[in-house]
């Protein structure tokens, strides 16, 4: 009977606090809209997604303006398996998308010259 009891308990008492956090959640999100807190946010989010620049990629990958593509893989796997390695996740991170930066470049480049 008091295990019975206390199973109702609970149950009664987790759909209240359940209640209780979606309307806090819905609150919060109805002040972040009216203070402009969202849209901060999201243009935050669109500065910090720009793309990467061609000097800022071959400084990552601490390669000069005359390399070839081979010498850029080269050194691309290098520094990717380093931080595979009880390296840094954000380093090896910032090393595949400064290859992907040059890739695109070396493809356009290649295109206009065929």
């Amino acid at each position: 009977m008091a295990a019975r009891l206390l199973a109702n308990i609970l149950v009664m008492g987790s759909g209240i606090l359940g209640r209780a956090v979606l309307q806090a959640y819905r609150k919060a999100i109805e002040n972040a809209n009216r203070n402009g807190v969202a849209n901060e946010a999201i243009n935050n989010i669109r500065r910090v997604s720009k793309t990467m620049t061609e000097q800022e990629a071959r400084l990552i990958l601490g390669i000069s303006n005359d390399s070839t593509w081979p010498e850029i893989t080269k050194k691309y796997d290098v520094l990717f398996e380093k931080n595979a390695k009880g390296g840094s996740f954000y380093l090896q991170s910032k090393v595949h998308r400064a290859k992907e930066c040059l890739e695109a470049i070396y493809q356009r480049s290649n295109q206009a010259t065929s």
